[in-house]
């Protein structure tokens, strides 16, 4: 399908005609393909190996895809799903199958066997696509399952799937979708227990996508470094289709590294990451204001950013990191502010520790147990309503109505209060909340204060079973390099600072965290590790 050299072609063609785009314009694929600049030459993707695909690359390569895809007559609504190391043609292999109108099921390559097992089983994927080196247990599981067709796709460009699209047609029709037709199907993280598949549809990445365009002030000639992995919502729909749909150029990291970034970022203007790729750009010398100068953007989510590394960016490059949230089942939902606009809430400070407003559009509250929304200041749940809040969990009826309120609210689950200011702020996890002796202890707030004390790089408090309070916290400590607090001494600070029911009963330093592939600590693997610490 692709040609080798530096300019990455396909089989010359005619550019498809958009005349259709009426009967397709709620296809997601149909608004990023009208987005494309009118000069289909310049350069849509540069990677960090040196190749140049430019938008007529990119429109040639989908449709040549798409038409394989409709060649093998699956059934309406199949998933094709995603097994693939990062690479532009596993981003061709997103954006053809919503050309074609079916659905995207994204993988880690990081699950292994039982995990892949798991999804395919649960999903009935009709094609999956997994690399070369995968294929003999990948395509065992996936036959077995039932899918029809498994193809291969690998870094190098090589692969069965681009050897059959190579000879379709480079001219597609965009298959007509309606808002509400399934896009995309992403499995939840699975850090609090087994994944479910939250479907996302045409309608509900469309409308983030607009939304974010105009909130962070997208420009003609931004340039993004795309340094995240595209199994997820913050690489494959946020970062992709911001620029797609800006007509932006992307700068492709097959994989993070923090020198090759700097490299970048004199020619970029927009970078997103999550807090551990700022982290490790921070360990580098080369960080400095002059590096950054044509920057516009860093934005920072996925997982809790430390305000300590918030503000050593500040120090280290003169910006303000934007911070926002989001998951799986909503895209995003709030965002620390670009700059003061009166039709954003006029507010224009980006502050740490928060994740600024709720985007236009979404209606977020703080609720009771009960559902009945409460005062400011006060902790609850996050509920949320809006074009971008998923319509439910894949095949889980029981578990969709659990979690949505009578009044058509998404109880996220996770734990918050909205500041006087209409700053919304993350306290934890509701499946997180320890209780202990009755009272309501919020591991987010107990982290900040420990990761404020001397030597200190990061913290998580884990609830655990105590004969005598039911429940009590465990603060696992990582310690600056060169470093070595005490554990002591860290809970006798943090009683100089909190009522005592909130107080660790235990702490402990370890040497790394466990993670999943998006930076969120596992805190189910925590609680399993130290459950028996009181027993």
């Amino acid at each position: 399908m692709v040609q080798s050299g530096q300019s990455v072609g396909c089989q010359a063609g005619l550019i498809e005609s958009f005349s259709h785009r009426a009967m397709a314009q709620h296809n997601l694929f149909a608004a990023l393909r009208a987005a494309f600049p009118a000069e289909l030459d310049t350069t849509a993707v540069e990677t960090d190996s040196g190749l140049n695909y430019s938008w007529r690359d990119l429109d040639r390569a989908t449709a040549m895809v798409a038409n394989l895809l409709q060649s093998l007559d699956l059934p309406a609504g199949s998933r094709i799903a995603a097994h693939t190391e990062k690479s532009v043609e596993a981003m061709v292999l997103y954006l053809a199958t919503l050309r074609a109108g079916y659905v995207y099921l994204p993988l880690n390559t990081a699950y292994q066997s039982t995990e892949v097992e798991y999804f395919i089983g649960n999903a009935e994927p009709a094609v999956v696509v997994c690399a070369s080196r995968n294929f003999g247990w990948v395509s065992k599981i996936a036959f077995k399952a039932g899918t029809q067709y498994v193809f291969t796709l690998d870094e190098d460009r090589t692969g069965s799937l681009l050897e059959r699209a190579a000879m379709h047609s480079d001219v597609h029709t965009v298959a007509p979708r309606q808002a509400d037709d399934l896009a995309a199907i992403v499995y939840t993280s699975g850090t609090t227990g087994r994944s479910k598949g939250a479907m996302l549809s045409h309608g509900n990445l469309l409308s983030n996508a607009r939304v974010l365009k105009d909130y962070w002030g997208w420009k003609a000639d931004d340039v993004l470094i795309h340094a995240l992995p595209i199994f997820h919502v913050h690489g494959l729909f946020v970062a992709i289709h911001g620029a797609l749909l800006n007509g932006s150029k992307m700068v492709w990291m097959a994989k993070f590294d923090p020198k090759t970034v700097l490299s970048h970022l004199p020619k970029a203007t927009v970078f997103m990451g999550v807090p551990t790729l700022y982290v490790r750009l921070l360990a580098e010398a080369g960080l400095t204001p002059e590096s950054s100068r044509n920057m516009r953007l860093f934005v920072a989510g996925s997982a809790p950013l430390l305000l300590e590394t918030f503000k050593e960016w500040t120090a280290r490059t003169g910006h303000t990191i934007l911070e926002r949230y989001g998951m799986s089942e909503t895209v995003m939902l709030t965002s620390n502010p670009y700059t003061a606009d009166a039709r954003f809430q006029a507010q224009s400070e980006r502050r740490g520790a928060t994740v600024g407003f709720p985007l236009p559009g979404v209606d977020l509250r703080v609720a009771g147990d009960d559902d009945a929304p409460l005062a400011v200041g006060e902790i609850g749940g996050i509920q949320v309503r809006g074009p971008n809040v998923f319509s439910g969990y894949w095949r889980m009826p029981e578990k969709t109505a659990e979690e949505f309120t009578a009044d058509g609210y998404f109880r996220t689950g996770d734990v918050g209060q909205v500041d006087t200011r209409g700053y919304v702020h993350i306290v934890g996890r509701s499946k997180d909340l320890i209780i202990s002796g009755g009272y309501n202890v919020y591991p987010a707030e107990i982290e900040g204060y420990i990761n404020e004390l001397p030597g200190v790089a990061e913290s998580a408090l884990v609830g655990v079973p105590h004969p005598d309070f039911g429940e009590v916290g465990v603060a696992v400590v990582i310690a600056k390099p060169g470093v070595q607090p005490q554990p002591g001494a860290i809970v006798a600070a943090l009683k100089t600072q909190l009522a005592n029911f909130k107080i660790p009963k235990h702490c402990v330093l370890v040497s790394e965290l466990p993670r999943n592939a998006m930076g969120k600590v596992q805190k189910n693997l925590l609680r399993a590790q130290y459950q028996a610490l009181f027993s």
